[in-house]
């Protein structure tokens, strides 16, 4: 069985003004059968989905949890949290037979369990409510015993997993060895318990100065022998006993461990032939214990593990090892949340699930308008940089380094910190932008709305080639080829995603025809290609660096950034760069409008 679905009304930021509407949550998220990887931006609402999960279901480690006045949005009196498990085998259905439903016709008929958790309050009192189940909106009671099967593996972020896995009374490591089949059951008759009763028996006689077993460290023999020292120790305490007393008390040393539960609680788990082991060894070795314990054989419960940040204490290539041992599991789900895009790049699509705005929305296919081929090549191509449009308040496509370069720079002077408002620049290394644009496009409502501006250049030339000399084209020929080739791609506007197009050529054309920094550009090409005869005729001779990709467009836009950012050093008075944002003839307008749009400021 696995957590098909959870759907939340008014819970956390996941919520609206006025009355429930059960027809309409306001989180309605599917699940994949083994791994799922919730991401976004801060405060988007991961936490608050897994926190959902545990609040219903409960912990194997017994963590104290409880609904608080945080759990409500806003000033609503009543929150609502709804959980659908499906894949039910006929092990599983049977710790629920009362409270299953049922869906599909004929000769596909399957079953499900939904749970309902209904919570109010009134006065500033939370009301006391019960887990219920059953195929309506308010469902049954379920009872303690149906409720222990659905308990879930959670590891909270920035755990400390030292104190986990060390020997304490109800450590978690004896918890999840106690789980086991093969100490599960076996309270007084398992062979650890004749081990430490051994154990026992030897300690007392040390402290009698009785015989005691050792073993000859290099042959290995056993032998006998009754030490002296601790009996000295018992003899004086039996001194201060008998002063304390009388001479028919003394004292006896044993060890009280005689059942399998005190003795997993002594038990700690480290790396062999590690000393001092890391915060991201411990890390490692703690999930591999839960995982021993969600894999448990002859468990006819759930199996769903919840882990927060994954990448806590781990280095970028122990959370690719991590998240690809995940991947390989095959009967648990695991849902987790993380701020790594290393782990986002790892992933694939089908796995992620990206919440924006007050919801959540799975990437699988059938879900975006991706397609088949758009999958494939995000699966070779979604880096690590690529990946933190997962993490964005807003996302800028471009097509190359210079306008990865450059952008960040040109914001600031007009008023718009990129870093500030979240916004990820994503250079796709060429014109395949639908490869990754179509991540934000939906099949169907809910859409996304996060800003996707796409910047590209319109690639109509303005000189030709005839021979070996160039030639300008007929400027109104050119205007026509520039106004379809706008219209086109400005078709492929779509939701929140946004063509802003080079009205003139490339990037560089446009720099150069700018009414604003056209004097900035020719300076900063001529001192990087010092050997042309620029003064000729410097429009024709862009032309040709650009026709032969002779042009460096990744230096000159990096001089660019580096004069933009050093004027805006100066005070505002005496600088010297100056973009009117309000001039739409300017040949770089699109840019600003690019901008402007993705940090959410498009009519400002």
């Amino acid at each position: 069985m696995y957590l098909s679905n959870i759907k939340l009304w008014n819970f956390r930021k996941f919520g609206t003004n006025g009355e429930l509407d059960l027809a309409n949550p306001n989180l309605n998220l599917n699940f994949t059968k083994g791994l799922n990887v919730i991401v976004g931006e801060n405060d988007s609402g991961k936490t608050a989905i897994i926190d959902a999960i545990k609040l219903v279901l409960k912990t194997h480690s017994y963590e104290y949890l409880r609904v608080e006045d945080k759990d409500f949005f806003q000033d609503s009196t009543r929150f609502r949290i709804q959980l659908i498990f499906k894949g039910l085998t006929t092990q599983e259905a049977k710790n629920f037979t009362e409270w299953l439903a049922w869906e599909g016709s004929d000769n596909n008929i399957e079953c499900y369990l939904q749970l309902n958790y209904d919570v109010k309050r009134s006065n500033n009192r939370i009301l006391p409510a019960d887990i219920k189940a059953g195929v309506d909106d308010e469902g049954y009671l379920l009872t303690s015993e149906a409720k222990e099967y659905l308990k879930i593996t959670y590891l909270k972020p920035l755990r400390d997993a030292e104190n986990e896995l060390i020997a304490k009374k109800n450590s978690r490591l004896s918890q999840i060895l106690a789980g086991d089949p093969t100490f599960k059951g076996r309270e007084n008759d398992h062979e650890l318990v004749t081990i430490f009763n051994r154990l026992s028996t030897d300690l007392e006689n040390y402290f009698k100065g009785e015989f005691v077993t050792h073993h000859d460290d290099e042959q290995g023999v056993p032998q006998e022998y009754a030490p002296q020292e601790g009996r000295a120790i018992k003899d004086k305490i039996d001194g201060y006993i008998k002063d304390f007393y009388d001479e028919r008390h003394q004292t006896l040393f044993n060890s009280t461990t005689n059942n399998i539960k005190g003795i997993l609680e002594k038990l700690s788990l480290y790396l062999e032939n590690q000393t001092n082991p890391g915060l991201g060894t411990l890390n490692r070795l703690f999930m591999a214990a839960e995982l021993l314990h969600l894999n448990k054989s002859n468990w006819t419960g759930l199996r769903l593990g919840l882990i927060e940040e994954l990448e806590a204490h781990l280095h970028p290539q122990a959370q690719m090892q991590v998240i690809e041992a995940f991947q390989k599991q095959k009967d648990i789900q695991l849902i987790l949340s993380t701020h790594s895009p290393n782990l986002a790049s790892k992933l694939s699509l089908e796995n992620l699930i990206v919440c924006n705005n007050g919801n959540a929305f799975p990437m699988g296919q059938g879900l975006t308008k991706l397609n088949p081929v758009n999958y494939k090549f995000l699966e070779k191509f979604l880096d690590t940089t690529k990946a933190n449009l997962f993490f964005a308040k807003g996302v800028i496509f471009v097509e190359g380094w210079a306008e990865e370069i450059l952008l960040p720079s040109l914001a600031k002077l007009i008023g718009y910190d990129l870093t500030k408002h979240g916004v990820s620049v994503v250079n796709v290394g060429n014109i395949g932008f639908e490869h990754y644009s179509k991540i934000f496009i939906r099949n169907n409502e809910p859409y996304m709305t996060i800003p996707i501006s796409v910047i590209t250049d319109s690639d109509i030339r303005e000189y030709v080639k005839n021979g070996e000399e160039l030639e300008l084209r007929e400027q109104n020929t050119v205007s026509r080829e520039t106004i379809a080739k706008i219209e086109e791609i400005s078709r492929k506007n779509d939701q929140s995603v946004e063509y802003f197009i080079a009205p003139t050529w490339t990037l560089e054309y446009a720099l150069f025809k700018s009414t604003s920094l056209s004097d900035l550009f020719q300076s900063i090409v001529q001192t990087i290609h010092s050997n042309t005869p620029w003064d000729n005729d410097f429009q024709k001779e862009l032309a040709q660096k650009l026709i032969n990709r002779g042009l460096n467009k990744t230096e000159i836009a990096y001089q660019m950034a580096d004069a933009i950012d050093q004027d805006l050093l100066l005070e505002e008075d005496i600088r010297t760069i100056q973009i009117d944002i309000n001039n739409e003839e300017d040949t770089i307008n699109y840019l600003i409008q690019a901008i402007k749009y993705a940090t959410g400021n498009r009519n400002n």
